[in-house]
């Protein structure tokens, strides 16, 4: 009986044997380190908030069973967990089941394209392992699991907040230009100035406005006389007509400027006037014609556009007899004139007055001084207190809301920045500035999307391409990143360039950038140096980042991006 016993457990064991043998799966087993991979890329990437890989696998001859499926299933473990991505079924030449062909006699390739899956914290430090089970019929047996890759590159996460909030200018003029303008008319053939002329009103009001801005300090540049003869009569004794008028006009300003002790310069007052003369007056003529209701005005300004000779337009006009007489009563004595501008500069408040009013009397300056007065400190609280009055009593002018924004996000303070900013929004509707502003609000709010449309809103303004480029690496768009910084040197144009493969172009910017010393700065460095396969920068820009910053030697001891360097002495002597 004990020998029927035996004789029976050795039958079932070499059934079992010979069925494995049989079904080809055991065989499999045996030879699976035969069996290559190739991942891609590797370390895996984290890219626009996910991973995904490729793999290409090789079997070789005679080792997958003519009628197995087997499937093979990539899972990314990583400290707490382990995430499966989607399978691939391999199938052998007489397999039922779909999948991709491997050949027995010949073996053969297949080709893994993964679902992106969602990038976690936790899947910086992990590896790629593939896992497969044999299946014939209702046999199956799992082949070894194997690493095929290690790590995944967060490098896009070195992202940093750099955009560009854009400051509402300040309209502020130091000096505001002031101009002041009268007439002197004359009597045909005549160059003096009458008194009703120079007592004029308007005459009256250039005078006040000279001795208004004496007392405002006005800086005076000059005053320039156009003086005219009206075009009839001869041109050799208009041409000095012209000029007599002129020299009249400036005796009289000047015996009025010496009565009422105006000083314009402190020199020669001859000076400062400037003249100009024309004989005849063509030009100033052809426009009271257009302005005019005379009866024959169209047939007149046809003769000045057929003839240029003022000889012989003055003759075919003259021909006009009855229509000549109307133009010297009420065409001709306006041309007959001397025109006086004055030219100013109003000198406004000094740099020192409006810091001081700043200090003691805020009420007293206009919109335009507080948000100039701002300007003149470096200190970004007493910025903030400055804006903040300038909004208190201008509360309508979008700026003050906006310029409040503005330093409240430059002082991480989110939703206060992205409250004054939606006060100037409601202040200026569509304003491409206060747009950018908060399309800053939106990014740091993790609403990339609403971030994105109003960049574009805001039409103009250079910055806000600059902050696409931001958004775009966190996409994974690092093409259309490096073109948003366009020429600019920092840290995140460095970072596009390197993500978008150019190493030596990422070096070179980041040299120029203001963060090239900074911890962040000298970290990308030492990542650089690593795509570049230098030793020495890796561990020398390492070396200074981790002295100005020691969470950055964690960090290094984990990145995927220096897993070539793991094993290099000085390397671990900085992260271990």
């Amino acid at each position: 009986m004990k020998n029927k016993t035996v004789q029976s457990l050795a039958l079932a064991i070499v059934t079992v044997v010979g069925f494995s043998a049989c079904n080809g799966l055991g065989k499999l087993v045996k030879n699976a380190d035969k069996i290559t991979y190739k991942v891609t890329p590797d370390p895996m990437e984290m890219h626009g908030d996910s991973v995904g890989i490729k793999i290409t696998g090789t079997y070789p001859a005679k080792i997958f069973p003519k009628k197995a499926a087997v499937t093979v299933t990539p899972v990314i473990k990583y400290n707490g967990g382990e995430k499966a991505l989607k399978p691939v079924v391999l199938v052998g030449d007489k397999s039922e089941l779909k999948g991709q062909k491997i050949s027995y006699d010949k073996g053969g390739n297949f080709n893994y394209t993964s679902d992106k899956v969602a990038y976690m914290p936790e899947m910086k430090v992990a590896t790629l392992e593939l896992r497969a089970q044999g299946v014939v019929k209702t046999k199956k047996k799992d082949l070894p699991a194997k690493k095929v890759a290690d790590g995944i590159i967060v490098t896009p996460l070195l992202v940093r907040n750099d955009e560009k909030p854009v400051m509402a200018k300040d309209n502020f003029q130091k000096t505001i230009p002031r101009t002041m303008t009268g007439e002197i008319f004359f009597v045909i053939s005549q160059s003096q100035v009458r008194s009703t002329e120079i007592n004029s009103k308007e005459m009256k009001d250039m005078k006040e406005f000279i001795t208004n801005g004496i007392a405002k300090n006005f800086t005076f540049k000059g005053i320039n006389i156009s003086a005219y003869a009206s075009p009839d009569g001869e041109l050799d004794k208009n041409a000095n007509l012209a000029q007599d008028r002129a020299k009249e006009t400036v005796k009289s300003l000047m015996e009025w400027s010496k009565e009422k002790k105006v000083k314009f310069t402190n020199g020669e007052a001859k000076e400062f006037y400037n003249t100009v003369t024309t004989a005849e007056d063509w030009d100033g003529f052809k426009k009271a014609m257009e302005a005019s209701s005379i009866k024959d005005k169209e047939l007149i300004l046809r003769v000045l556009t057929m003839y240029s000779d003022g000889p012989t337009r003055e003759k075919e006009i003259k021909n006009l007899s009855k229509t000549w007489a109307e133009l010297a009563d009420k065409i001709l004595p306006k041309l007959r004139r001397s025109v006086i501008t004055v030219n100013a500069d109003e000198n406004s408040r000094t740099d020192a007055q409006i810091t001081a009013l700043l200090n003691s009397a805020s009420d007293s300056l206009s919109v335009e001084e507080m948000l100039y007065g701002a300007t003149l400190t470096q200190d970004i609280n007493t910025k903030l207190a400055i804006y903040k009055k300038a909004e208190s009593k201008y509360g309508s002018d979008w700026r003050t809301s906006n310029n409040v924004g503005y330093i409240l996000i430059m002082q991480n303070k989110l939703a206060d920045a992205e409250a004054e900013f939606k006060k100037a929004d409601g202040l200026s509707a569509n304003n491409p500035i206060v747009k950018n502003n908060l399309g800053i609000c939106a990014r740091w709010r993790g609403d990339r999307k609403a971030a994105m449309d109003l960049y574009k809103s805001a039409t103009g303004v250079s910055e806000a391409t600059y902050n696409m480029g931001v958004i775009e690496i966190q996409n994974g768009n690092y093409g259309a990143a490096v073109s948003d910084f366009g020429s600019n040197n920092t840290f995140n144009a460095a970072l596009g360039k390197l993500l978008n493969g150019s190493n030596d172009g990422a070096m070179t910017t980041i040299e120029a950038a203001p963060e090239k010393d900074d911890a962040s700065g000298l970290y990308l460095k030492a990542v650089i140096s690593a795509r570049q396969g230098k030793a020495d920068g890796v561990t020398s820009n390492l070396k200074s980042a981790i002295a100005k910053d020691a969470t950055y030697k964690q960090m290094a001891k984990d990145d995927a991006e220096f897993i070539k360097f793991r094993d290099n002495a000085d390397f671990k002597g900085l992260t271990n």
